[in-house]
Parts: C-alpha cells; structure tokens; sequence
C-alpha cells in the first residue's frame, strides 16, 4: 500500500466535474483507491462517494493505493491534483 497526503488546489475542490475526473481517471488502475477526508473512508474511484464527502479548495486529503498498480496510481492521482486537474476541465 502506498499514500500521499497532499492539499486541494482546484478552485471548485472535488465538485462535479473534477470528482468525475478524476473517479474515471483512477478506474483504469487495477488497485484500490481510497481518499481519507475528515476521518471518513471514500472510494476514489466512484464519483459519487467522492461528492459525498464535500471536500473543498484547501482541504487537505489522504489518498492510498493498494494493488498491482498502486504505484502508478498514486502517482497520477497526485498529478490531477498538483495540477488543478489541467486541461481536462
């Protein structure tokens, strides 16, 4: 298993269209994706979950992977994030 911590720079946070982003961006792994968020357990990779939680612009959030391809999971989850989810908004 690996995990980050990193913060929320997207203005809008995990709303819609970001959240949508980034579940179907982290399907194509074969690991389990789990965002922690104010002691809470969401699945990363379903857009609904995700919305559920409200997490918002400055949040700071904990993202583990599990699975074959954790690693590479991790790694891109990190890159929507750090990036505000660049050009594909």
């Amino acid at each position: 298993m690996v995990r980050q911590k990193i913060i929320i720079h997207n203005p809008e946070g995990l709303h819609l269209r970001p959240a949508g982003v980034f579940a179907q961006q982290m399907d194509v792994f074969d690991c389990e994706i789990t965002i922690r968020y104010k002691g809470t357990r969401v699945n990363g990779k379903s857009l609904l979950s995700i919305l559920a939680a409200c997490i918002k612009c400055g949040d700071e959030i904990d993202i583990e992977c599990e699975g074959p391809e954790e690693h590479e999971a991790i790694a891109r989850a990190v890159e929507l994030i750090e990036t505000g989810f660049a050009g594909l908004l």
